[in-house]
């Protein structure tokens, strides 16, 4: 495609600052663990289900830690000589815990190496059959072959998984190529994960291991009857952010909504509590092999679109340096970002284009989310056609990968099925119509958008060397991302947070780690 000059220097300089913010915060990150982190470990162990009060099993084993002040140095400690000394299988201690008929920080201690290797050797099982998910995948994509222009993806979330599975089902057989079920409102402020199948959600549907089995199921049946393979979408975010990641690598879900500044910002959690969390979470999609997808996006719903586009390219630096340090290569990383400008500014699409085309240039490799025009959609339908007719012309022109469907009766209602196929219905048009027009236009020098891509390159520059200068804590509590303040010791799920004992170990980082 035509490519956008760029002060390749002031790009450099960007990932050098932002590599230093990251690596800062990773040493906070390395030194503590978190209830979510301990619980998703407890789940790599085996441990699922609910009680007779339907309380998550591995909330009981780890809130037994927390009870008896062991958290820091954490479950596979524990566990493991549970497994050793009671010969029982991580399943059954969890019951035993739950039944008050055993407590694991009380039993006398096996030599440590003998823990670690009973450990190690369950963990060898978890990791396997993660593997095993990713090379499924990797077979269909061998079979079928994989699309080579944006994935066409569209959400369905009525609540109801059955019913969802009927929408995604219609969804895919229109052409969708990523279906994307939201999650019920508030399900990211929950300290535990929902078990089971659900039919009652409100704006979603809960996000439960077995309603991503029941879903991935279907998307395969739609898979085999059309020869392509069709990718399932959840959010791993909030306070469960790695559990949920576990449970979409157990059922081989392909893309993540997985951000480390998103939840801080949006749903008042904890930036700490966020911050470790967000680590592990991001070693397990990148193992499991699924594309995460940040939410810088989000960020224009609240700020300006075109006084605010450095502080995207900002935190697309740090979210790309975060993965990094969690191993994640940048083929997973779905950087976000929005067709969200002002429809009645001047030169609007102008300015869309050339930012669109900077965060092409700058992080070549990462499969882009782009999103769709929401803010300024007024429910005019002839009108948010057009809207979205302009969105998808700039992601065939600059190369976008994950194009989140706009709908023209955003701001509406709750998409219809027929809404749906005509948004399929625009973009398969304007991207077969336009599939090679990128590659035969230049962008003019000294021109409007490569000024504007300056002036947004040199404003994140600025910000990331302030936000080095001060910490990402400090820059979050000023509100500098999205015009949204938050405390460093306030929001959700800070009690969950602790520092590692030196006893402390984790088998499954090591093990997973950039495996891939």
């Amino acid at each position: 495609m035509g490519q956008i000059n760029l002060d390749l220097d002031l790009v450099a300089k960007a990932r050098n600052v932002s590599k230093d913010i990251a690596d800062t915060m990773q040493e906070f990150v390395d030194m503590h663990t978190t209830v979510a982190t301990e619980r998703t470990i407890a789940r790599l162990f085996g441990i699922d289900g609910i009680d007779d009060m339907e309380v998550p099993y591995p909330n009981i084993v780890i809130d037994h830690l927390v009870a008896n002040d062991k958290l820091n140095q954490g479950i596979c400690l524990y566990l493991g000589n549970a497994m050793i000394q009671e010969k029982l299988s991580a399943q059954e201690i969890a019951i035993k815990i739950a039944n008050n008929e055993l407590n694991i920080t009380e039993l006398p201690m096996a030599p440590i190496n003998d823990i670690k290797e009973k450990v190690n050797s369950i963990a060898q099982e978890a990791v396997l059959k993660i593997r095993k998910n990713r090379e499924k995948r990797e077979s269909y994509l061998n079979k079928w072959g994989d699309k080579t222009g944006p994935y066409l993806y569209v959400i369905v979330a009525t609540g109801n998984i059955y019913e969802d599975i009927v929408q995604a089902k219609a969804a895919a057989r229109q052409g969708a190529d990523i279906i994307a079920v939201i999650r019920t409102t508030g399900q990211s402020l929950l300290d535990y994960v929902p078990y089971g199948p659900t039919t009652e959600g409100f704006g979603g549907t809960y996000a439960t291991q077995e309603n991503f089995k029941i879903m991935r199921k279907a998307l395969d049946e739609v898979g085999e009857e059309q020869n392509r393979y069709i990718r399932l979408c959840n959010y791993c975010s909030g306070l469960c952010m790695p559990e949920i990641a576990v449970m979409g690598a157990f059922e081989r879900l392909d893309v993540m909504l997985n951000d480390a500044l998103y939840g801080i910002l949006f749903r008042d959690i904890n930036m700490k509590r966020t911050l470790v969390d967000q680590y592990f979470s991001r070693i397990i999609n990148g193992f499991a092999g699924v594309i995460i997808n940040t939410g810088e996006d989000n960020y224009l719903t609240t700020a300006d679109a075109i006084e605010e586009a450095h502080t995207v390219l900002a935190s697309q630096f740090i979210n790309e340096q975060f993965a990094l340090n969690a191993g994640m290569p940048e083929e997973q990383m779905g950087l976000g970002h929005a067709f969200e400008m002002d429809p009645e500014a001047k030169n609007s699409f102008v300015y869309e284009l050339a930012q669109a085309q900077m965060v092409r240039q700058i992080f070549p490799k990462a499969p882009l989310k782009y999103m769709p025009p929401t803010k300024f959609m007024t429910g005019n339908i002839f009108k948010g056609q057009v809207q979205d007719a302009l969105f998808n012309m700039v992601t065939i022109m600059t190369g976008q990968k994950l194009h989140l469907l706009g709908m023209l009766t955003e701001a509406i209602h709750t998409p219809f099925i027929s809404d749906r196929y005509l948004a399929i219905e625009n973009a398969s048009y304007i991207f077969k119509a336009m599939e090679d027009f990128g590659n035969e236009i230049e962008y003019k020098k000294d021109g409007m958008m490569e000024n504007r891509c300056k002036e947004v390159l040199i404003k994140a520059v600025d910000l990331l060397q302030e936000i080095q200068s001060n910490g990402l804590f400090n820059a979050i509590e000023k509100g500098i991302f999205a015009n949204v303040k938050r405390p460093i010791d306030g929001g959700k799920g800070l009690k969950g947070v602790a520092q590692k004992d030196e006893t402390y170990f984790n088998p499954f980082i090591e093990l997973m780690k950039g495996a891939y």
